[in-house]
């Protein structure tokens, strides 16, 4: 998912106007949980070495890929504060990189307040939709978040509102929705007939924000023990196993933006991880949770043996099952009856880029027999489009937008997981064994990863071709500053920069617009014509183009 591009003219009206309708956010500010009836272990950290920590039965460590293996248990506020405790500097790090990167949004200080006043405003009904028990674990972890973000009137309300972070993300970012693909196969489709679920998780906040992957084995003290992959301080889930088998997904929708936040998608998740272990279970308690975006959640289930999507929004609920199939695919818009009819759900298909990556998931999969895990990681790396088509390296149409936070693969029947390891889901995919990791994890010095069944890095990661496309994404942010700073940039380097990623249409694009801001205007019209020959992304990219180019033709037939 990519990270808040929020419109200004929206966003400044919005905060403008709720910045004098303070009713209603103070119980919301002032709300603590109750937490007297839970017991906290006060014992130290033992630190081993900079990657190896050790609490009670709680450990955290780093393995040789550079993920970060953690398992904690406990009541809920002593299960917080065990992850606080055990992994204090990665939350640090993370919220530090999560608001560094708010301040390069809102760099005046005078937003910056606004944007506090909003956030405050909006989430003012949030703590009324997260169950207690969430709560507490959450003001556990609190207590080891960062300092030097003020946003929020506590450590509290700000680990809170990062649990909204990526919900709110998707309720202001329009038509600019996020790319996750996955998808579950079964019956005919593997070896053994059981299931497999695979996906891109194409949340980003960054690079940096990236790097520090969480695979997360928790014991809670209710429920089932599950795994899930996030980063340090989200106790949510974006993806996830339980002990049962049971597994959950998330791929954003579309929706209407809400004027309040309720409750945030990846805690609906958790509730479903941690308590239920079939279907008909995770739809029941899907069902008593309001939330404030719209998201298919893709449920796949050992003990039941396939897979359906819950999708959810502010005001509507379905439930899509394929019927005479064994397979299951999902990118971001839904599939059930309850949204054949609406609005923002058929313009998503329309015009976003959520269809030609559900018919390329497609397209892979007819194309292949069995389905084992290696294959389905083999598909989620795929970077070409439909029909193998070369449309750029970070087109928002593959599978692999070379930007996912993390790919995962579950075999539920086994409760086993693949997880990757960076750059995105290039590097090795790790295996982990739930049963042996809550068995053995103790005292255990070395990786709980499987070694033996290790899914090889993507051979692309050393190509020419990777080096440049690495080389074009600091070049393309450099030259969107550029041109918004109105600063020349020699011809020379516009073309190396084309050189770098020559079949994505945005390099004409952005080389088009530097021309067009000059007042190149023939030049301009080259590379956006260029840039229609490409896969272009959107509907909205192609009507921008479309529009340059209108308006080129009629400056080039008044002069």
């Amino acid at each position: 998912m990519k990270f808040l591009k929020i419109k200004y003219h929206f966003f400044l009206l919005t905060i403008i106007i709720t910045f004098f309708i303070s009713c209603g956010t103070k119980k919301g500010m002032e709300d603590r949980p109750d937490i007297s009836q839970y017991s906290v272990s006060e014992s130290p950290r033992t630190t081993i070495n900079d990657s190896l920590f050790f609490k009670d039965k709680s450990s955290l460590r780093k393995n040789k890929f550079g993920q970060w293996e953690l398992v904690a248990s406990g009541n809920p506020l002593d299960l917080g504060n065990t992850i606080g405790v055990l992994s204090q500097e990665l939350i640090v790090k993370q919220e530090d990189l999560f608001f560094s990167k708010v301040h390069t949004m809102v760099p005046s200080k005078f937003k910056q307040y606004l944007l506090r006043k909003f956030l405050i405003w909006y989430a003012r009904e949030m703590y009324l939709n997260v169950t207690e028990e969430y709560k507490a674990e959450i003001y556990g972890i609190s207590k080891y978040g960062s300092t030097n973000n003020d946003l929020f009137g506590s450590n509290y309300q700000k680990a809170l509102f990062l649990h909204s972070a990526h919900d709110i993300g998707h309720a202001f970012q329009d038509l600019a929705l996020v790319g996750c693909s996955s998808f579950a196969v079964w019956g005919d489709n593997t070896p053994d007939g059981n299931l497999i679920i695979a996906r891109n998780f194409d949340f980003y906040a960054g690079d940096e924000f990236s790097k520090d992957k969480l695979i997360s084995f928790i014991q809670p003290e209710k429920g089932y023990k599950y795994m899930t992959v996030s980063w340090a301080g989200m106790i949510g889930v974006m993806s996830g196993m339980n002990e049962k088998g049971l597994t959950v997904t998330i791929n954003a929708g579309k929706s209407d933006i809400p004027l309040a936040a309720k409750t945030p998608i990846s805690l609906v998740t958790r509730e479903i991880v941690q308590y239920a272990s079939t279907i008909d279970e995770a739809i029941i308690i899907a069902k008593k949770r309001e939330v404030f975006v719209s998201e298919s959640i893709m449920v796949g289930s050992a003990l039941d043996n396939r897979a359906i999507l819950i999708e959810m929004s502010p005001d509507n609920f379905g439930v899509y099952e394929v019927e005479n199939n064994s397979k299951l695919i999902c990118s971001n818009h839904f599939q059930s009856d309850a949204y054949l009819e609406d609005e923002n759900n058929i313009k998503a298909i329309k015009e976003s880029h959520s269809k030609y990556r559900f018919d390329r998931m497609k397209e892979l999969l007819a194309e292949t027999e069995k389905v084992t895990p290696e294959r389905a990681v083999s598909i989620l790396r795929h970077k070409e489009g439909l029909k193998d088509l070369e449309i750029g390296y970070g087109n928002e149409k593959a599978l692999n937008q070379l930007l996912a936070h993390h790919g995962i693969v579950f075999q539920p029947s086994e409760k086993r997981v693949w997880v990757s390891s960076n750059p995105y889901q290039l590097g090795e995919f790790v295996a982990f064994q739930l049963d042996s990791v809550f068995v053995n994890s103790s005292k255990k010095i070395s990786t709980l990863s499987l070694s033996n069944i290790l899914i090889e890095k993507d051979p692309f990661v050393n190509s020419e071709a990777f080096r440049n496309y690495e080389k074009y994404r600091i070049e393309s942010r450099k030259i969107e500053t550029l041109i918004e700073e109105k600063e020349v940039i020699p011809s020379e380097e516009l073309q190396g920069f084309i050189a770098l990623n020559p079949n994505f249409w945005e390099v004409y694009y952005l080389v088009g617009k530097y021309y067009y801001e000059k007042g190149f205007y023939r030049a301009a019209l080259i590379q956006f014509e260029k840039a229609l020959l490409k896969e272009i992304t959107t509907v909205p990219d192609r009507q921008s183009i479309d529009n340059y180019i209108k308006n080129i033709k009629r400056k080039l037939d008044d002069s």
